[in-house]
């Protein structure tokens, strides 16, 4: 069925008005200020089992409940808890053996999220875990120091299985990391933020995807959790603090900044250090993105980390802007707060530097390839949403719904191949309405620049996802090393979850 302009928007106004009612979370927070007074918790860390350089790590994805709103019990998921799962910590140089049992009930997967590695032990929608099995993946980390994740990759499950807690930190220490005289005391002064927005229905159970809307723009809460509790409070310990940041949330862009506009210190992004710090007050963070801050707290002041309106650039149409806004998906959060007043003076200071440039050389890639995302039915082509929603679901090689290059992702369609020791500049376009966090396995790109202008300073690192906003073209350095396998593939997609789920990604070999 073809649905046309009118009849579309008006679809979408009556769905918006269910998004408008109050929510019981809502409601809460309006007349209980719990949410300031919560505690900041700060993950397990698991350093596996060591020999020599072999790390073992045995990981369980389990069923739980959890206490996130007061007076209610939260059905989650999670990795050897209730809600989320450790921070895994291993070197560059080890060789890793994770264990992975599924007792979800269901099948999933799990995703090393910013990693070089097998594509066997990639644990894309190809590593499917029944149900009561284990999954081994083994691989020797070859990447430089950085905050990796780990989460469910489960084809046309994945927003799902990550929205209810599938989802864990992996951080990767070299020998540059710990020679840096910066922050490092893992939850005293070094300390992990996983940034996620949750919505409630009235018995406290989370609200996933349950209208069309949520489907086309992807899953938005209103309630911001970090490490699993709402807007929590962080007693400070010192007075200069590295906040290792996750967008772990399904679609929502965050525009992070503090409440009194203090400048912070961008270190590091997805998959490296930069070379020098880069002084900034405002911080876009799209959804699979990473970034580690320094945040001087020295004048031991009770302070607020925000996201401000601003996260989200639509196309040019009025409409599509003010729908959004309606929606609530560009608005004003309290992400956490902080409070240094009782702060220890930090035997560190803001670095001058930090690690060699990185650069990747342009001139040796062998081709530039084209990556378009759109929406079929966003672009007025007259294919109608729902029909190319539907069409992506079932994994249909066709387009019209959410595409890249015009095919929706057919899980047993290989869309190209690469060679090994080689490397591609990517133009990934968006051509629809709605940005899009760009994300590829398997590789740690360098961004070249938008539209024609150079990358920010805060960019010049090695990445793994990229936002792409409506109209954007950002060209993307794409290096492929160590490993080839001519038939198992590894992913490129929108992190979007909801339209990756909806056939927003494909595949790709290296031979």
């Amino acid at each position: 069925m073809t649905l046309s302009r009118r009849q579309f928007i008006q679809t979408l106004g009556i769905s918006t008005a269910g998004l408008l009612l109050p929510t019981l979370n809502g409601s809460l927070l309006a007349k209980e200020p719990y949410a300031a007074t919560d505690t900041f918790i700060v993950p397990p860390l698991d350093y596996g089992q060591r020999n020599g350089n072999h790390v073992t790590f045995n990981l369980n994805l389990q069923r739980g409940k959890s206490h996130i709103l007061p007076g209610f019990t939260t059905p989650t998921l999670g990795i050897n808890s209730n809600y989320l799962g450790p921070v895994l910590r291993a070197k560059r140089g080890d060789t890793v053996s994770i264990n992975v049992q599924n007792n979800i009930g269901e099948e999933s997967t799990l995703h090393w999220h910013g990693f070089t590695l097998p594509a066997t032990m990639d644990g894309g929608p190809h590593q499917r875990i029944a149900n009561g099995s284990t999954w081994n993946a083994k691989f020797q980390i070859r990447q430089p120091a950085s905050t990796l994740w780990y989460h469910s990759h489960e084809f046309h499950k994945t927003g799902e299985q990550v929205y209810k807690g599938m989802a864990g930190l992996f951080y990767v220490d070299d020998e540059t990391s710990d020679q840096l005289a910066i922050p490092s005391d893992y939850g005293i002064d070094d300390l992990p933020v996983v940034i996620q927005d949750r919505a409630f229905t009235a018995d406290g159970e989370f609200r996933y995807a349950s209208m069309m809307p949520e489907k086309m723009h992807g899953m938005h809460g209103d309630t911001i959790l970090v490490n699993g509790v709402i807007t929590p409070t962080l007693q400070a310990r010192k007075t200069l603090l590295r906040l290792r940041l996750l967008n772990g949330s399904n679609a929502r862009i965050y525009n992070l900044g503090f409440n009194d506009n203090r400048s912070f210190y961008h270190i590091a992004g997805d998959c490296s250090f930069l070379a020098s710090p880069v002084s900034m007050n405002r911080l876009i963070l799209a959804p699979g993105e990473r970034a580690e801050v320094l945040v001087d707290v020295s004048d031991r002041k009770r302070i607020t980390l925000k996201s401000y309106k601003g996260a989200i650039k639509s196309s040019g149409s009025g409409m599509m802007g003010m729908m959004m806004g309606r929606m609530g998906f560009d608005r004003e959060f309290d992400i956490m707060q902080i409070d240094a007043r009782q702060a220890e003076t930090s035997p560190y200071a803001i670095p001058r530097s930090l690690i060699r440039p990185i650069r990747l050389n342009p001139n040796e890639a062998v081709r530039t390839r084209p990556m378009e995302m759109s929406m079929g039915m966003m672009g007025m082509g007259g294919m109608g949403m729902m029909g190319g929603m539907m069409r992506g679901r079932r994994g249909g090689n066709g387009g019209g719904g959410f595409t890249i290059n015009g095919q929706s992702m057919d899980i047993n369609r290989i869309d190209f191949s690469v060679q090994r020791n080689t490397s591609e500049i990517w133009e990934v376009s968006n051509t629809s309405p709605l940005p899009h966090p760009f994300h590829v396995h398997n590789t740690q790109f360098q961004i070249l620049g938008r539209n024609g202008k150079a990358a920010k300073a805060h960019e010049s690192g090695l990445n793994d996802t990229v936002l792409v906003n409506p109209n954007e073209v950002v060209r993307i350095l794409v290096p492929f090393r160590y490993y080839s396998d001519s038939k198992r593939p590894y992913m490129y997609h929108c992190h979007n979850l909801e339209h990756e789920d909806q056939g927003m990604m494909g595949q790709f070999t290296v031979v």
